[in-house]
């Protein structure tokens, strides 16, 4: 009678072991899901954002329509990303776009002290600022999945239940990388 009673305490004990770790997998998958929503509502307010900078730039800038349309099919990329390794490829796209507008816009005076182009590109750097905290807090979380999808035991548990790990949100120019050499 005592054997069968260690036996199912041991079989609630595995029970109760799995159910947790089963809960705390779909925890961290959630959190992963929030993650990524929150990084594709800071995109789509940039993206939102953008056509109004690139038609008060364009009233001044009329001859550098190359820099314009590279800015308008970085954001259409953007908008267009499904995986994260995809939307690491638009973001490149999209930091390189914005970097040639901003540059075109410092040979523009009148446009640089136009209010409406100061207040865009400070809206535009507060949702920087706003999509690095939500990739910092989407990456956190897609590490904690990952790994205890693959740590034993736990990993037993996302094998039979077919948890995925998830894709870290990376750079994917190479360039962006490396270290800025300054010389003075």
């Amino acid at each position: 009678m005592i054997t069968i009673g260690i036996i199912v305490a041991i079989l609630v004990i595995a029970i109760i072991w799995a159910v947790s770790v089963y809960n705390g997998l779909v925890n961290k998958k959630v959190s992963v899901q929030e993650g990524w929503s929150s990084i594709d509502v800071f995109l789509k307010k940039r993206n939102d954002l953008i056509p109004n900078l690139v038609e008060t730039v364009k009233g001044y800038a009329t001859h550098e329509s190359s820099v314009l349309q590279n800015v308008v099919e970085a954001r259409n990329l953007s908008g267009k990303a499904q995986s994260a390794k995809e939307q690491g490829v638009a973001e490149s796209a999209m930091q390189n776009a914005m970097m040639n507008l901003f540059a075109v816009a410092e040979n523009y005076p009148d446009l640089k002290a136009n209010a409406n182009f100061i207040s865009l590109q400070q809206d535009l750097n507060a949702l920087e600022d706003d999509i690095e905290m939500a990739r910092r807090y989407y990456n956190g979380t897609v590490k904690e999945n990952n790994v205890a999808i693959e740590v034993f035991p736990s990993n037993v548990i996302a094998n039979a239940f077919k948890f995925e790990k998830a894709e870290f949100f990376e750079i994917q120019n190479a360039s962006e990388r490396e270290v800025v050499k300054v010389n003075f």
